[in-house]
C-alpha cells in the first residue's frame, strides 16, 4: 500500500538500488491535493501507456509532490508519463533533489509538455540523474503556463 499525506500548497516536506524503486515499499508521498477518482497512488500502480491509470489534482493550479525516502537512495534514472486527453495546454514540470532531508532542493531538470487534444496527448520522457544519497525526490507543476485554471496529471513516475 503506498503511504501518501494531503500537503498545503509550498509545504515541504518533513524533516543502494538495483532495477526499478519500489515507491510504496521506500518512500512516504507528500502532494498537495488529488482528485478522489485519480489519486497520486495512480502514478506509481504500473499502468502505463495512454489511457493508463493517472494521479490528477484535486484542484486547479501549481501542485508539489514529494517522495520522502526512508533512507537515502541513490537514483540513475527517471522517467515519467503524462497524459492530458481534454485540454490543450502546456505543462512544466520541475524536478528537484535533496540530500539533507528535504531542507534544501537542487533542481536538476525542468520540462514542457505541449498537449493538443486530440492529436497531441501524451508524453513520455526519461531522464538521467546519477544522484547518490537522495532524501527526497520533488515535481513542482504547473499544469498550463498560460495561466488557466487547469489540473496538474501524471500517468506514470519511474525510478531506477
Amino acid at each position: 500500500m503506498l503511504r501518501k499525506q494531503i500537503i498545503k500548497a509550498h509545504e515541504e516536506a518533513p524533516a543502494p538500488t538495483a532495477g526499478k524503486i519500489d515507491i510504496a515499499a521506500v518512500a512516504t508521498v507528500l502532494v498537495t491535493s488529488e482528485a478522489p477518482q485519480h489519486p497520486v497512488d495512480h502514478a506509481f500502480d504500473g499502468s502505463r501507456g495512454p489511457g493508463g491509470t493517472r494521479w490528477v489534482a484535486g484542484e486547479p493550479g501549481e501542485q508539489t509532490l514529494i517522495l520522502a525516502f526512508d533512507v537515502p537512495q541513490t537514483i540513475r534514472r527517471v522517467a515519467l508519463e503524462v497524459e492530458e486527453p481534454e485540454v490543450a495546454r502546456t505543462q512544466e514540470l520541475q524536478l528537484a533533489l535533496s540530500t539533507d532531508g528535504g531542507k534544501d532542493y537542487r533542481e536538476v531538470l525542468r520540462q514542457e509538455y505541449n498537449f493538443s487534444p486530440p492529436g497531441t496527448t501524451f508524453e513520455r520522457e526519461e531522464w538521467q540523474v546519477d544522484a547518490d544519497a537522495v532524501t527526497h525526490l520533488r515535481l513542482s507543476i504547473t499544469p498550463d503556463k498560460g495561466g488557466r485554471p487547469c489540473r496538474a496529471t501524471i500517468t506514470s513516475l519511474f525510478l531506477r
